[in-house]
């Protein structure tokens, strides 16, 4: 079916695209997860997912569809960016498919309805977790943060602190000095929830950046980090005449950076924290890389625009085969085995 559709979706512009695919969605009335390999359960930072292969945030920013998207075999799902106030993001146009990369340029800029309308749609689930951000124009951001943290903490399985956008201009500087505070005031919001936390973290970064993140991670109350986000990077290889956009860059072209980058953690928190490893997956061999890597679970949600919603499923069962080719147990079991 979606063979069929993509072609006529493709004439559309994204936007409009993905927002007609979010209210055919609406319709559809919430599916039974469909049954994967019990070694595919995932368990890391009290979670437990019955697979490591997550829909990353992006998708679902006002957390209208998540049921849906669960149904299409998801181990788990992460809505927003959403934000404490209500914000239309960046001018249109401001996302462009580059086809022929099999990426996609965006600079939304934290366009959701808000907080409190998005709170009416969450509902406590064990395999859904909520995203937030700061607004473009908030004089003070690390409140906007707890904020979020706060108002959300009942609802999700977990919470994750987007400061990696590259599209509110001066958010990626919360990567720095600023992260310690960041961490802190999120961990005393949460109040009487213990619900984990995880930063957000961009693919460009050098050593001495993700040598900090790393500090200020294992010195805080964090439950993992989810690495990466898009790149602002353009790699000569981009082929669209859309390459040159402003923005930040998903796909194909990003999988390389984003596992080398997921590389570097991992080897500076050895095991201390989990990783969750996103950016450029789109199939079972990707997925298992990053795993190997040392990722205790991935997220997608480009791949999907071009391959259309029967990847998770596609992905979940080879990795599966993936995992018992080569003798391992679990998930956890190949965790960071890459270089054994």
């Amino acid at each position: 079916m979606f063979k069929l559709l993509r072609p006529l979706l493709f004439r559309l512009d994204p936007e409009t695209a993905h927002g007609l695919t979010i209210r055919a969605l609406e319709a559809l009335p919430a599916r039974k997860h469909p049954a994967l390999d019990p070694l595919l359960e995932t368990r890391f930072a009290g979670l437990a997912f019955p697979s490591p292969v997550g829909l990353a945030a992006g998708f679902d920013k006002n957390a209208e569809v998540w049921r849906q998207m669960l149904g299409f075999g998801f181990g788990f799902v992460e809505v927003g960016t959403l934000t404490p106030l209500p914000q239309q993001g960046n001018p249109k146009p401001r996302i462009f498919r580059l086809a022929e990369d099999a990426a996609v340029i965006n600079r939304l800029g934290f366009n959701n309805g808000g907080l409190q309308a998005a709170l009416p749609r969450l509902a406590p689930n064990k395999r859904l977790g909520i995203n937030v951000g700061a607004n473009k124009d908030s004089a003070d951001r690390i409140a906007d943060y707890a904020l979020g943290v706060r108002t959300v903490a009942p609802h999700a399985a977990w919470i994750t602190l987007n400061i990696s956008s590259p599209n509110t201009p001066g958010l990626r500087g919360l990567q720095g000095d600023a992260l310690p505070e960041l961490l802190a005031a999120a961990a005393e919001a949460r109040g009487a929830h213990d619900t984990p936390l995880f930063l957000k973290v961009a693919p460009d970064l050098d050593d001495t950046q993700v040598g900090a993140i790393c500090d200020a991670a294992l010195a805080s109350k964090l439950a993992g980090l989810i690495i990466s986000n898009t790149t602002l990077a353009r790699p000569a290889t981009l082929r669209s005449v859309h390459a040159s956009e402003t923005g930040g860059l998903s796909g194909a072209p990003l999988r390389d950076p984003a596992t080398a980058i997921l590389r570097q953690f991992s080897r500076r928190i050895e095991g201390r924290l989990p990783l969750i490893g996103a950016g450029g997956i789109s199939s079972a061999e990707d997925a298992y890389a990053r795993i190997r890597a040392g990722a205790s679970a991935v997220q997608l949600y480009t791949a999907m625009l071009y391959e259309g919603p029967g990847l998770p499923t596609r992905i979940a069962k080879g990795l599966s085969t993936l995992l018992r080719r080569d003798g391992f147990r679990s998930v956890a079991e190949a965790v960071g085995t890459e270089s054994d």
